[in-house]
């Protein structure tokens, strides 16, 4: 008798939080992203688009101010004048902010 074990996988996309499930052979590799999470300081928002600051020094302007709460609370805080980091999240070439926290002095 030959026993076909088989797992359940359940993945929550970690940009969209839409949920994916598979079934497949437990015999069987599966591919896993790599996620790398950087914090930047806010520097400027224009047009949508968030000038970061990361360690070394370097700017960039090609993250999109999130459309969620997220976003306006961004928004809003930067607004007030507040000094923040924005932790972002990487994965398979998409880039997402996902949390602000308060810059500690």
């Amino acid at each position: 008798m030959l026993l076909n074990f088989q797992v359940h996988l359940v993945g929550i996309d970690i940009f969209t939080g839409k949920k994916y499930e598979d079934i497949c052979p437990s015999t069987h590799n599966m591919d896993v992203p790599n996620i790398k999470r950087n914090d930047y300081q806010l520097l400027d928002i224009n047009e949508k688009y968030m000038s970061l600051l990361n360690d070394n020094g370097e700017v960039r302007h090609d993250l999109k101010l999130p459309e969620s709460d997220l976003g306006k609370e961004i928004e809003t805080k930067y607004d007030a004048g507040e000094e923040m980091l924005i932790s972002v999240l990487c994965a398979m070439s998409e880039e997402c902010a996902v949390a602000v926290k308060a810059m500690t002095k």
